[in-house]
């Protein structure tokens, strides 16, 4: 009989239809390869099913498919990477084990299994370059899984790989998500026992971004935008360059490179999802040798609110009054920037400036004043004005741009990315994306892009209903976890489901007031942009000094506490200091903090609550002091949509 088992096992690799797997560090996660015919991947978490045998693959036009193994071996690796630009904490531990698989066609399969999640990704040794027709990801899931996903709403006048990346979550079923919709990532799958991944990419370069789409109930598919051939203007005031025809493959690339990684974060509790840091582990290293003058902090954005300002000897506008009072304001409450967003310049033309605006007594001032200033770009014309762009920027003192309306991530956009963020980082600049997909490890591999958008935010305020408590607590379990996200928080005009109203130039959010505040710390971004109106932040100055006081960058990061859509609570430390804050969706609720996080000693501590009132008036709220040390237990009640914050500063 063993005879006979040594020789079907002989015959078996052979043929090529071998199998093999590796653990996490602590034993947790299995994963399984098997090759042959075909290439199937499986994985369990703590004994919960993530995948079921799933076929992957990329099929190269000038390869013949051969998934047959040749050499194999594991490696395990236990390093620290210290970020430039701390998102999450200032010192990352790398603990991972390694599958590497050669195949007979000069394709190699990399899997790394950390304790927190899992990856996979292709490489290639290949001379010359190659044509990628497509990557194979058939995710087969378990029953009974639950799917959280944002779906792509199709435009009329563009294929469905056009997105700016800001959709509300489907959540449902995964047995009733339709195979008409796709998703852009990340997504989340939830299992009946609680465990809970999210689905997304690191290391995205010279390659499209990835899709999801559902065949049946349980096969969840990856799809790669086709390359671009042909192109159109759409005009408006926003030109943008759209995808008249794409090819029938999705990459053309360089036959020697890895591709990106496939990256599976998973918890069994919900809170362990927002400070999960896989994703920039994944990201490529820097490539910004000196990062000392990358410069996190807050700053003021007009847009949101239309520059509706009040109490104000001047006609506010985009003129050079307007941008002196926000730079005044900024230097008053602690703010390092102000952003001069769209309307600076015409949109087209970054040399044709506004003529009521007078930039060298804007920057002349600023620099007085030690405010930076940050520039809007629309992409296409940055893109053609690079060079002396960047350097005109520089003469103004603007040590930061956004650059907008990109709404693709196929190959050629993808690239996009990388030219500017190499471009900025030559000039010291930082750089945020804006109608851009998520960051997928790009901000360790260009740490002065230091945030980017793909997140439905404040904006969504002045013409939806779309950015509600309910979706901002889908944000930090989903979203966030593939990098920063600009969110704008910060909006003083607050209300109710019922007295909400989206009014442009009048721009109130859903929620209180200290779910607003709260965004400061439970969202991350290195650079944090105040969306409210500086008009009525003079009239509550306590207020503005508490969110003055609050860091964009961490040394450490300790979610205590939430629910995937319900409530959070995270807690920061910066130095000695600690930051904690609270956010609830519709449902009013009372959650106990334990303050054992804490260094010794005790903790002079501003919190700031809801107010008695304002389940019924949101922006009713209440600043008090009171000492806190690592023996503390505290209930903080937030009211329907509420939030809370507590800044501790070290006695």
């Amino acid at each position: 009989m063993r005879l006979l088992f040594t020789l079907l096992l002989l015959f078996r690799l052979l043929l090529g239809n071998a199998q093999t797997s590796v653990s996490s560090p602590d034993s947790t996660i299995q994963v399984a390869v098997t090759g042959g015919k075909t290439l199937m991947i499986s994985a369990q978490y703590r004994g919960t099913d993530i995948l079921k045998p799933s076929e992957i693959g990329l099929s190269i036009r000038q390869v013949n498919a051969n998934w047959n193994f040749g050499k194999t071996s594991i490696q395990e690796k236990d390093e620290k990477i210290f970020p430039p630009v701390p998102e999450k904490r200032k010192e990352i531990r790398d603990h991972y084990r390694q599958l590497n698989i050669q195949f007979k066609s000069k394709i190699s399969l990399q899997i790394r299994v950390y304790n927190d999640g899992f990856a996979y990704r292709f490489a290639s040794t290949r001379k010359d370059s190659i044509t990628i027709e497509r990557e194979i990801a058939r995710y087969t899931l378990p029953d009974h899984t639950m799917f959280y996903g944002p779906p792509v709403n199709k435009r009329p006048d563009v294929d469905i790989f056009h997105t700016s990346f800001e959709e509300p979550y489907l959540i449902t079923p995964t047995d009733s998500v339709s195979a008409d919709l796709l998703f852009f990532s990340p997504v989340m799958v939830g299992y009946p026992n609680g465990v809970k991944a999210v689905l997304t990419e690191s290391d995205l370069e010279d390659y499209p971004g990835t899709f999801f789409k559902f065949n049946n109930a349980e096969l969840l598919e990856g799809v790669n935008a086709p390359y671009p051939l042909g192109f159109k203007m759409n005009p408006g005031e926003f030109p943008q360059e759209v995808v008249t025809r794409r090819a029938d493959f999705i990459a053309r690339t360089k036959g020697n490179r890895t591709f990106p990684w496939r990256v599976f974060m998973l918890s069994e509790k919900d809170a362990q999802l927002p400070s999960n840091d896989l994703v920039y582990r994944l990201g490529a290293p820097s490539r910004v040798t000196d990062t000392q003058w990358i410069r996190p902090g807050k700053g003021t954005d007009e847009w949101i609110i239309g520059i509706n300002l009040f109490n104000v000897p001047f006609k506010p506008g985009v003129n050079t009054a307007t941008y002196k009072f926000y730079i005044d304001f900024a230097k008053r409450f602690g703010f390092q920037r102000i952003m001069m967003d769209a309307g600076w310049s015409e949109s087209t033309d970054l040399f044709k400036i506004n003529p009521d605006i007078n930039m060298d007594e804007i920057s002349t001032y600023a620099k007085q004043q030690g405010i930076s200033l940050s520039m809007w770009t629309l992409a296409l014309t940055l893109s053609r004005q690079l060079e002396p762009a960047l350097k005109q920027f520089k003469k103004w003192g603007v040590d930061f741009i956004m650059t907008d309306f990109m709404d693709r991530d196929d190959q050629k956009m993808v690239n996009f990315y990388h030219k500017i963020a190499k471009a900025c980082a030559a000039e010291k600049i930082m750089v945020m994306f804006h109608g851009a997909s998520k960051p997928a490890g790009f901000s360790r591999t260009w740490p002065n892009a230091i945030t980017r958008e793909g997140v439905l935010g404040s904006e969504y305020n002045i013409w939806s209903e779309k950015a509600h408590p309910g979706h901002d607590l889908l944000l930090p379990f989903i979203r966030m976890t593939s990098g920063p996200m600009d969110y704008e928080p910060g909006i003083l005009d607050n209300a109710t489901k019922k007295t909400f109203r989206p009014i442009s130039e009048k721009v109130m959010s859903m929620g209180t007031r200290m779910h607003q505040a709260a965004m400061f710390i439970v969202f991350e971004s290195p650079i944090q942009l105040f969306s409210g109106n500086p008009s009525q932040g003079l009239l509550e100055p306590a207020f503005m000094e508490l969110l003055g006081s609050i860091p964009t960058v961490w040394d450490e990061t300790f979610v205590r506490d939430g629910k995937v859509g319900e409530y959070i609570v995270t807690a920061r430390k910066k130095g000695n200091d600690f930051y904690v804050a609270g956010m609830t969706n519709w449902n009013g609720r009372t959650v106990e903090v334990d303050f054992s996080f804490l260094d010794e000693g005790n903790y002079d501590a501003l919190v700031a609550l809801d107010g008695l009132n304002a389940d019924r008036y949101p922006s009713d709220y209440v600043i008090a002091k009171q000492t806190i040390n690592k023996e503390s237990k505290i209930n903080f009640t937030m009211a329907m949509g509420g939030g809370f914050l507590v800044v501790l500063k070290k006695k």
